[in-house]
C-alpha cells in the first residue's frame, strides 16, 4: 500500500486503494458501451465485428493503462463518438476509400497528435482557434451523432421530398430505442451508475425476449483480430485526396482530448492555481499514442472519455482508477458473443445519450456577440445536414473569418485560423 501511495500519490491527492477501485469500475461502466457500438459503427464501413471488438477493448485497454501509469490521471480513453461515425460514414461511405485507407489516415493522423504533444504547437493550434468555434464544433458532432441515432432506431429515414421524415414509429425497433433512451436519462438523472450499459443491455434483453433480435451467447474465446491487425493502407492515406481527412481526425481528437481532460480533472480539482493540467503534455501523449495504435490495430481514433467524471465523481483521483478501467476492458474481450448479441436499435439509445451530452456545448456559446456565436451556430448545423464532419468544420472555419473581416474585426482572427481557413476553401474549391 506504501508503493501505491508513494508511486500515485494517494494520500496527497486524498484518495485510497478502496475509492480508486470504486471509480475504475465506475468509469467502465458508464463507457463499456464503446465495446459494442465502435464495432458496430465500423461494420457499417465494411470492416469486420469481431476484430473491431478485438480492436476496441485493446485500443481502449492500452491507452487507458498509458494514462492510469505515465501520466497519472483518472481519466479513461476508447475510439471515439463522432470519429468512428466520421470514419464510417464520410471517409468510406461518402468519400467512397477502402477502410484500409482511413485506417492509414487514422495512423498519420496520430503520427502527427503525437509530434504536436511533444511542441508548443499543439498549445499554440488550440488556443488559435476561437472558442465559440470549438464549442460550435462539438455541439455539431453530437447533433449528427444524433441523427445517425435516430435512423439507426428507424426513427428517422430517407424522403426525397423533404431529406428526412419519420419511419414507422409503431414497430418493434422505434419503440424500444425510444424507451430505452427514456430509461438511460432517467438512471443518469438518479445518478446510477452503468446507466447507459444498462440501457443497452436492457433493450436488448427486451427484443430477444420479443423474439426481435436473437441471443448469440455471453463469453467465448476471444475473436481473431488478424482481419484488421496492421492492415492499414498508409501509402493510400498519404494522398492529396485525404489531407482533409487527417486534418479532421487531427483537429477534431485534438480539441476532444483538451476539453475533456480539463474538464475532468476541474472536477477533480487537478487543475494548478493558474487553472492549467500539470502533465498535460503525458497525457496528450496516452492519448495520441493510444491512436497510433488503434490504427495498427484496427479501430477509428482514440480519445479522453467525458464519462471519466463519472469515476471522479466516485472519489477516483490517480491514475489507478484509469488503470482498473483497462484491466476491465482486457476482460471483456471475453464478452464478443454478447456484443454480437446487441442489435443497431438497442446501441441507438446510447449515441443518442452522448449527442444529447455533446449538444450542451451550444449553451458555453457567447451568444450576444453575434460575430462568435453565428459561425458557431452555422458550424454546428453544418456537420449533420452535410453529413460530414470535416465540411461542416470548414464552413464554420470559413464562416468566422468572412464574419470578422466584413464587421471589421480582422484583428479576432489569429494566423493559424486564417492559415486553416484558407486550406479548407482551397479543398473545397481544388478536391470537392
Amino acid at each position: 500500500m506504501l508503493d501505491l501511495d508513494h508511486r500515485f500519490g494517494l494520500s496527497e491527492r486524498g484518495s485510497d486503494l478502496r475509492t480508486e477501485l470504486r471509480a475504475g469500475v465506475t468509469t467502465f461502466l458508464t463507457m463499456a458501451y464503446i465495446a459494442f457500438v465502435n464495432p458496430q459503427i465500423l461494420a457499417d464501413a465494411g470492416m469486420p465485428f469481431d476484430a473491431v471488438f478485438v480492436a476496441t477493448c485493446l485500443a481502449a485497454a492500452f491507452s487507458t493503462l498509458i494514462m492510469g501509469l505515465y501520466a497519472n490521471y483518472p481519466v479513461a480513453l476508447a475510439p471515439g463518438m463522432g470519429l468512428n461515425a466520421f470514419f464510417s460514414y464520410v471517409v468510406v461511405l461518402e468519400l467512397g476509400y477502402r477502410w484500409e485507407v482511413a485506417l492509414g489516415a487514422v495512423f498519420v493522423a496520430g503520427l502527427l497528435f503525437v509530434a504536436l504533444s511533444l511542441t508548443p504547437v499543439r498549445r499554440w493550434i488550440i488556443d488559435a482557434i476561437p472558442f465559440g468555434l470549438k464549442m460550435g464544433i462539438t455541439a455539431g458532432i453530437g447533433l449528427f451523432l444524433g441523427i445517425l441515432a435516430l435512423k439507426n432506431a428507424g426513427i428517422v429515414t430517407a424522403s426525397p421530398a423533404t431529406l428526412v421524415t419519420s419511419g414507422d414509429l409503431l414497430t418493434a425497433a422505434p419503440v424500444l430505442a425510444l424507451v430505452g433512451f427514456c430509461l438511460i436519462v432517467a438512471l443518469a438523472a438518479r445518478r446510477i451508475p452503468g446507466a447507459t450499459i444498462i440501457g443497452v443491455l436492457g433493450v436488448t434483453a427486451v427484443g430477444i425476449a420479443m423474439g426481435v433480435s436473437q441471443w448469440q451467447g455471453l463469453v467465448a474465446t476471444p475473436p481473431d483480430p488478424m482481419p484488421t491487425l496492421l492492415a492499414l493502407d498508409i501509402a493510400g492515406a498519404l494522398q492529396v485526396g485525404m489531407i482533409s481527412v487527417i486534418l479532421t481526425f487531427l483537429i477534431v481528437d485534438l480539441f476532444d482530448t483538451t476539453g475533456t481532460l480539463i474538464g475532468v480533472a476541474k472536477q477533480a480539482n487537478l487543475l494548478d492555481a493558474e487553472g492549467k493540467l500539470p502533465r498535460i503534455k503525458r497525457a496528450v501523449i496516452a492519448d495520441s499514442a493510444g491512436t497510433v495504435a488503434g490504427a495498427m490495430l484496427g479501430t477509428s481514433p482514440v480519445t479522453s472519455y467525458i464519462e471519466s467524471g463519472a469515476g471522479t465523481s466516485a472519489g477516483g483521483r490517480t491514475g489507478i482508477t484509469a488503470v482498473v478501467v483497462a484491466v476491465l476492458f482486457v476482460a471483456c474481450l471475453f464478452f464478443a458473443p454478447l456484443a454480437q448479441s446487441i442489435p443497431a436499435y438497442a446501441t441507438a439509445p446510447a449515441i443518442l445519450y452522448v449527442a444529447c451530452l455533446m449538444a450542451r456545448a451550444l449553451a458555453d456559446i457567447d451568444w450576444p456577440e453575434i460575430t462568435e456565436s453565428a459561425p458557431a451556430v452555422v458550424t454546428a448545423m453544418a456537420i449533420p445536414l452535410t453529413f460530414s464532419i470535416a465540411d461542416g468544420i470548414g464552413i464554420g472555419f470559413l464562416t468566422y473569418v468572412a464574419v470578422k473581416v466584413l464587421a471589421g474585426r480582422f484583428r479576432d482572427c489569429s494566423p493559424a485560423m486564417i492559415g486553416v481557413a484558407l486550406l479548407f476553401a482551397a479543398k473545397f474549391a481544388l478536391l470537392d
